[in-house]
């Protein structure tokens, strides 16, 4: 611990703190700012203390870490809390949560009473949470002068920008790197990052003295694939040849017990080869590793010299990478963070006005306020409504939420539990399968087809399957589903079951506790009560195709994914309506999990676009009046381009080029 540089620079960051409200602290990657800072201020007296992470896994693993040095039990002293799960008890001082959780935690206390320190960690990734965390910690030092220290960390943030957002607070720079690290750069840009991956990887392995390899992959489906291919061909090589290598994956998906594994030294003579998201680009070292540019570079240094291999050109490099990441709140959807924003109930709260680091477009608030409407979560004025304060208690995203007060009032809330929590599991519950595998015994179209309505149908009759085998792990790996993901989503559903339980003050679902019944057939008020969730992620069929055009755009085509169960009619057309979960941004849009509405559940969505007053939704005081909605206006995507008017042409163009610079720079 004593070697991390931050150590050298305690006396001067108390210091700092002591005096002022708002802190920056820009510290390179290495320099121990995630597990340090805490131990610091706990050591110099000061009261619970919270550090929000931008990522879940970055939660655990730092407070993992934390308590190990302080000599403690985890979920004690020091403990943290991410969706769906809290290991913190009353002794806990040192709080490691995501910034998710802590929005939700200022539901209930507003002014963060319970925190005497607040620090935002990471906040140069610019997530959504933090980036509306920073707004509401602006407002917040005004209200708690004399008994709330906030500190905004970050390795690459502009601190200058922070600063002046906080009244010109204090920047202090912490060093990071303690080794060299040498940096390699391809000599042209591969036509497969994953291929190239492999063969670096082995070349290093079988060339290379000890020390890990960490890689970096762009999402957890290239994780599992790669991390397949490095084991066959580590399994292929000379028995002698080299040392040995254990593959590991690491992404937010993974179960904790599996994510800590990256932390456990390999056996003697055996290398680790890690195989991560952008996760291990921060908040996470792992020693041993000698393998965001210059981000990732850092994680080879911070214990013993290393090198970082760019699978690119330095011209790549030099030419085309971001300087900064953009932030999400300017490419995301914000229906969840402005619902929270009502939630707070703040007279003086203008959302189209908010106070933001980086404000997002108008276009996207607009959206998000468009949403909010239609799925009855705020009044015509704006104000929030109670449908809205109960969704605002639920750990899902508006649309989900709204599904299920929907279903409490038509008798099927059993049913969309199960697919609120089957699309909440985040994690891709068919596993890769490989080529020495056998095939399975059965596939899963063979179990549930979705009885031709969709893929929300479909993943429910997934669950009643297991739940009728009284959830025979078994039968999960029959039928080749991940057992921990299917485990992960019963437990989610079991807690979003009590949370409605309490909402509703109703019995409670007799199904999730194993209490089963006949699993009725009739989906037809679970599907009335997707569409009402998801009214502003309605889809029409195209006249002349078989895709689809999102409702209220001319001639834009957005297909339905071909891994959807949806069912043709006998003349090869999809159903007249459908709602979707997503959209996925490639070439030619497609709408991942969809399912059939009918029309009469959609006219009331229609006829409410009509009295639609985006400024009135806002909370603004400033009203513009607008011609009457003649057409459905536009809803809210997921990087989909539409065609538009002339006289907003330019600022779409605009919006569409910084999502392509977003894009490219995640790459």
């Amino acid at each position: 611990m004593v070697s991390l540089p931050i150590v050298q620079y305690e006396e001067k960051i108390i210091e700092t703190v002591e005096r002022n409200p708002v802190v920056v602290v820009i510290g390179e990657t290495g320099s121990g700012k995630s597990t340090q800072l805490s131990q610091m201020l706990h050591r110099r007296g000061y009261g619970k203390i919270a550090v929000t992470q931008p990522r879940r896994v970055a939660a655990v693993s730092v407070a993992r870490r934390v308590a190990q040095e302080l000599g403690v039990q985890l979920g004690e002293e020091v403990g943290y809390a991410i969706r769906f799960e809290d290991r913190t008890s009353h002794n806990t001082r040192i709080k490691y949560l995501t910034d998710g959780v802590l929005l939700r935690e200022s539901l209930a206390n507003p002014e963060l009473r319970e925190y005497s320190v607040i620090i935002l960690d990471e906040a140069h990734e610019r997530s959504l949470n933090t980036d509306i965390l920073m707004g509401l910690m602006k407002r917040l030092v005004k209200v708690r002068s004399s008994d709330l220290k906030v500190l905004i960390t970050s390795a690459t943030l502009d601190g200058d920008k922070v600063s002046k957002f906080f009244a010109d607070c204090p920047v202090l720079n912490i060093p990071g790197k303690l080794y060299p690290v040498e940096v390699l750069y391809s000599s042209e840009r591969p036509s497969s990052y994953l291929e190239s991956s492999l063969k670096t990887a082995l070349d290093i392995h079988i060339r290379q003295p000890e020390g890990d390899i960490l890689i970096f992959m762009t999402g957890q489906d290239d994780i599992e694939k790669l991390v397949s291919k490095l084991e066959d061909k580590v399994r292929a090589l000379e028995e002698g040849s080299c040392m040995d290598a254990i593959i590991l994956p690491l992404h937010g998906s993974l179960p904790p017990e599996l994510q800590v594994r990256v932390f456990s030294p390999p056996p003697p003579n055996c290398r680790r080869i890690i195989v991560a998201t952008n996760i291990a680009e921060t908040s996470l070292t792992v020693d041993g590793v000698v393998v965001q540019a210059n981000q990732r570079a850092g994680r080879a240094g911070r214990t013993c010299p290393g090198k970082c291999y760019r699978l690119y050109p330095s011209r790549v490099y030099n030419d085309e990478f971001l300087d900064v990441t953009v932030p999400e709140i300017q490419r995301s959807s914000l229906a969840g963070s402005v619902l929270y924003l009502k939630s707070l109930d703040l007279p003086d709260i203008d959302i189209l006005k908010f106070d933001f680091l980086d404000p997002p477009s108008f276009e996207s608030l607009q959206d998000a306020l468009k949403q909010l409407f239609l799925i009855d979560a705020i009044h015509e004025n704006g104000a929030i409504t109670s449908f809205g304060q109960k969704m605002a208690e639920l750990p899902l995203e508006p649309s989900l939420a709204r599904t299920l007060m929907e279903a409490s009032d038509h008798g099927c809330l059993s049913e969309a539990l199960t697919v609120a929590a089957m699309l909440s599991a985040e994690t891709t519950l068919l596993p890769v399968q490989r080529k020495t595998e056998k095939k399975r015994k059965h596939s899963i179209s063979n179990l549930a087809e979705g009885s031709g309505l969709g893929d929300h149908i479909h993943l429910l009759q997934i669950y009643q399957c297991w739940d009728q085998s009284d959830f025979d792990i078994g039968w999960c790996k029959d039928n080749g589903l991940q057992v921990r993901g299917m485990l992960f989503v019963r437990d989610v559903r079991k807690q979003l079951s009590q949370i409605m339980q309490k909402l509703s003050k109703g019995p409670p679902d007799v199904k999730a506790n194993g209490k089963r019944e006949e699993f009725r057939q009739d989906y037809r008020n679970l599907r009335k009560a997707l569409c009402v969730g998801y009214a502003n992620q309605l889809a029409e069929r195209k006249m002349h195709h078989n895709g689809y055009r999102t409702l209220g755009f001319q001639g834009q085509v957005v297909q339905v994914h071909p891994s959807s169960v949806l069912s043709l009619d006998d003349h090869g057309k999809f159903p007249d309506y459908v709602v979707y979960h997503e959209l996925i941004a490639t070439p030619r849009p497609y709408m991942r999990n969809v399912c059939a509405v009918e029309m009469r559940w959609v006219i009331p969505i229609i006829n409410k676009l009509k009295t639609l007053d985006v400024y009135k939704l806002s909370g603004g005081i400033h009203h513009v009046e607008e011609e009457p909605v003649k057409n459905l206006p536009d809803l809210p995507k997921k990087d989909v381009e539409v065609p538009s008017t002339a006289d907003d042409r330019e600022s779409r163009i605009q919006a569409a080029r910084e999502r392509f610079l977003a894009r490219k720079g995640k790459k």
